[in-house]
This record gives structure tokens, sequence and C-alpha cells, in this order.
């Protein structure tokens, strides 16, 4: 750029808010930098910029499975390694994680996992937080076999489960976690009580101020907007949060019909889903 950036954010236009050109503007390194400097206490205070080496190989985007028995699904006889572990052409009409990757912490040796999920509005059929449960739930037991063998649970990675529900009333940032709740002795147990982590985050139709508190609100709003003209959503993001947009670019593509950069983009996010975490 980040040209990626530039290319979702010229191409969604107004209908940034459609599954698919919100998932290419939230898939990018960029994007979900920011995004984990504000959700995972590992990464808080953090440049982004430094944050994004830290994202390994390409974002699955729309190509994982969530329902048991097809995320770690076998190929030849043996689970592969990777959250890409199936083709996209099989298996349709199955749910899947809209944006999954790896990341790995610090230390150099630590991984997590990360998932996106965007959303339109509240859904009325059912309550967000239970689904968001159940996505956790199988980022955690779709490591078997992938990244734990047997019984070897300590190596189970932490997972976050974040999901963005755009339209709200107010703009908010809610966690949810495991907790201990002690009745009787004082034993410690031993284990990740880190190993769920649920974020929902609220975004409001309209542009929060420019404020420390909604940083990643104001980022996001920005990208979803349908109020915002692209060059409007492609200051805020070069401005305030310097990623730079090179302005060649951004007349080269400006200048492209809809057509041509649809299906430039559609070739690109057919790559980058070969993950490789």
């Amino acid at each position: 750029m980040n040209t990626e950036i530039k290319n979702a954010v010229n191409s969604a236009g107004d209908k940034a808010q459609y599954d698919e050109n919100a998932k290419r503007l939230l898939g990018n390194k960029s994007i979900l930098a920011h995004i984990l400097t504000s959700t995972v206490e590992e990464f808080r205070g953090m440049n982004p910029a430094d944050v994004e080496g830290y994202i390994e190989g390409e974002p699955c985007i729309s190509s994982v499975p969530v329902e048991p028995g097809l995320t770690n699904i076998k190929q030849g006889g043996k689970r592969l390694a990777g959250l890409n572990s199936e083709s996209v052409d099989v298996n349709e009409g199955v749910v899947r994680f809209d944006i999954v990757f790896y990341v790995r912490l610090k230390d150099g040796v630590s991984q997590i996992i990360i998932n996106i999920e965007a959303q339109k509005g509240i859904p009325s059929e059912y309550h967000i937080l239970n689904r968001g449960i159940f996505y956790a739930c199988r980022l955690v037991s779709s490591q078997k076999e992938r990244d734990f063998v047997n019984t070897n649970y300590d190596d189970i990675k932490c997972v976050y489960t974040i999901w963005i529900c755009m339209n709200m009333p107010e703009n908010s940032l809610d966690y949810y976690q495991l907790a201990n709740r002690k009745v009787l002795g004082s034993r410690t147990w031993e284990g990740k009580q880190d190993m769920i982590n649920i974020v929902l985050i609220g975004l409001a139709k309209d542009l929060p101020m420019h404020d420390e508190k909604y940083e990643l609100h104001r980022l996001l709003v920005a990208l979803m907007s349908k109020q915002l003209t692209t060059s409007e959503k492609l200051n805020i993001i070069e401005k305030e949060y310097k990623i730079q947009v090179n302005d060649t670019l951004r007349k080269q593509f400006g200048n492209m019909s809809r057509g041509i950069l649809k299906r430039f983009l559609d070739k690109r996010v057919t790559l980058t889903n070969l993950c490789t975490p």
C-alpha cells in the first residue's frame, strides 16, 4: 500500500458492507494489524505496521468450513497442516469462517488463531454471542491432529473470534472469556484460562470523532461507510492511520471500470486463499 486496501476500497464503493466486499476490506493485513492492536493484549500499544509481520501467511477468506468434520478435513488419508486443508470447490453450501489466520506471538514461538466475522447488523434469528461461542469452540476442537495430537492438550492454541457488527445504535467493544468462580477450597487449577476469547465490536452508522478510545471504530466505520466517498475513506486511512496510499495508483485504479477491477480483485483473492501458516 498498500495498494490492496486502495483497490478494495475503490471496488467496494458504497457497497462496502456487502459480504464479499467487507471480507476483502477487513482481510488486508494492514487493517487486521489495527484490529489486533486493539483486541489482543499481546499486541496492545504496538505499532500496527510492526504487528503485520506477526501475521503468518495470507488470511483465509471464506475458504475454511465451520462445520464439524470439515474444518480439518483429511486428504489422501491424512490431515494437512494449516487452516486451508480442503479445496474451495468441495463441500459447497457449508458455512465458512469469514476470515481466519495464524498470528505468531512476540516470543517467536507461540501462535494464536484469529477469526474475524463481519455482520451488517444484529441477526434476528439467533443471539450473536451464542454463534460466537460456537465458532470459538470450533476453532479449538478443529486443532485436533493439526495443532496438537493425541492427548497433548497443553499444545492447544488460544483462539480469538472477533465479530464486527455494523449499523448499531452506538460504538461498543465487549470481551467474553473464561472465568473462574471459586466455590470451595484454595486449589489453583493449571491451564489456559485465556484459551477462548470472544470479542464483539459494535459500529455506529456515523463516523466517530478522532479520539483515542474510538481509534479502531473510526477506522472500521470509515472502511464500511455508505456515506463517505472513496477519497474521504482513503484520506482517513492514509493521514490518520499512516497507511500509505500511492497517488498514481489511486488515479489508475480510480479510472478503471468496476468490472475490470472486480475481475482483478477476484483473481487476487483466489490466490490469497492458498493459506500456508
